[in-house]
């Protein structure tokens, strides 16, 4: 891993369970849009982001056999 990089520790979701934060691991927490563009620039490792059914982008865990460190499962702030 690139130690310019971050990773994912928590996320904040809205009423829906839509994750709309992101803190990451220098305690920084940015938004869902700030988050995909930084995980394009390769500035969070961990995360791809991806253009789903609705045609929006969205981010997701890198595909690695495992599920706790998926988005959905990380601990909430």
């Amino acid at each position: 891993m690139d130690h310019t990089q971050e990773e994912v520790v928590a996320v904040r979701k809205n009423g829906d369970g839509d994750i709309v934060e992101l803190q990451l691991t220098s305690g920084r927490v940015v938004d869902y849009k700030t988050a995909q563009s930084m995980v394009k620039n390769n500035e969070i490792a961990g995360l791809n982001v991806f253009k789903g059914r609705d045609h929006e982008e969205h981010l997701r865990s890198n595909a690695d056999g495992r599920k706790d460190n998926n988005l959905d499962n990380l601990p909430t702030f």
